[in-house]
């Protein structure tokens, strides 16, 4: 008869533990194979994802740590623990069971960096081809306040940043994501930072910009905002008819592009509506000075805002100041659009 844990880690494609608990992390780094979990660790020559879970004073317990980094310098991909409230009573801070979500997205990097990462674009990028590169990201819609209760915002859910930012971590890359008001769970293995308004991303983005080797503007920022909001709630007995006076914000994107370093590439995002659309992406292409811009018609409710698939041409500069190459991407899911856009990012940096 086949030996139960070399049968059990022969037959799977990836092998999630979760809960992770401190003695289970402990005897993972040891080596050690006293049991059915850890004899299939072992055993495993599939991906191995490992979601700690455990009172945030064990967590963050030296012995813990070191652990933890054993095991993530063997390959092992490890899934941080969220904060709240623990499961003894009264007890909280670091330690909790990631959120089922983000163990999926987990399992999904993984499996997509197996083998030579080959995706549907017919890319035959390393699960580590982008090992060193610092990728910071933008997501989600900004939102400019009228009052206390009301604000200005836009129908952009996030998800294509986070795809995008998932593509880059099963690359290899060291990825910030500035989240603009998203309510999706966080992507595995990536640095978030949450912001509200325009004024917040840009000054974000201000911050993050220099460190960074590659910027992906997929929020969507907000043109104007109001230009005197109220620090109350605005009443309408009171009020009647209301004119609402909007002043621009900042192009934060033309911004960081005129500040950029000549080893930075730099891809915009253009949501457009209807006709014409891949003509208005080449013009702020060449107006802000990018690399790249990826082109969507919102136009379409099958595409775009807050579902999950998307359908983008993706306008790209030649070298020294070249003819513009356009690849259309056809209707696919946001991780597939979001494999299509580092391609086109990764030819970009192989002709730099």
């Amino acid at each position: 008869e086949p030996i139960g844990h070399l049968q059990l880690a022969a037959n799977a494609d990836l092998y999630l533990i979760a809960p992770a608990s401190a003695n289970t992390i402990a005897k993972l780094a040891a080596g050690m194979a006293d049991n059915l979990l850890t004899s299939c660790a072992l055993a495993a020559a599939c991906p191995v994802v490992v979601a700690p879970a455990m009172n945030d004073r064990m967590y963050a317990h030296p012995a813990t740590q070191t652990n933890l980094r054993t095991l993530g310098e063997r390959g092992l991909r490890i899934v941080e623990p969220g904060v709240g409230r623990l499961a003894s009573k009264g007890e909280e801070g670091v330690g909790r069971l990631a959120e089922p979500a983000q163990l999926l997205a987990a399992c999904e990097e993984a499996l997509a960096a197996v083998g030579e990462g080959a995706n549907e674009q017919g890319s035959s990028t390393s699960p580590a081809s982008w090992r060193g590169v610092k990728v910071l990201v933008t997501a989600g819609g900004t939102r400019e306040p009228l009052d206390s209760v009301r604000f200005l915002g836009n129908r952009s859910s996030g998800r294509m940043g986070l795809a995008l930012a998932q593509a880059a971590a099963a690359r290899g890359a060291d990825v910030t994501v500035i989240a603009a008001n998203v309510s999706l769970a966080q992507a595995a293995d990536v640095r978030w930072l949450a912001v509200g308004s325009a004024a917040e991303l840009q000054r974000a983005c201000e911050q993050e910009f220099p460190a960074c080797d590659v910027l992906l503007m997929a929020a969507a920022v907000a043109d104007f905002a109001p230009s005197a909001p109220v620090g109350g709630k605005i009443k309408k007995a009171e009020r009647g008819h209301l004119e609402l006076v909007l002043e621009p914000t900042p192009d934060v994107l033309a911004g960081l592009s005129a500040k950029r370093r000549a080893d930075q590439t730099v891809v915009g995002f253009a949501a457009e509506h209807g006709n014409g659309a891949v003509d208005r992406g080449r013009d702020k292409l060449a107006a802000k000075g990018l690399d790249a811009v990826v082109v969507n018609d919102i136009s379409r409710a099958d595409i775009g805002f807050d579902v999950d698939a998307n359908e983008v041409t993706i306008l790209a500069a030649g070298p020294d100041g070249g003819a513009l190459t356009s690849t259309h991407v056809p209707r696919a899911g946001k991780a597939q659009v979001a494999d299509a856009v580092l391609d086109a990012v990764e030819s970009l940096r192989r002709g730099r």
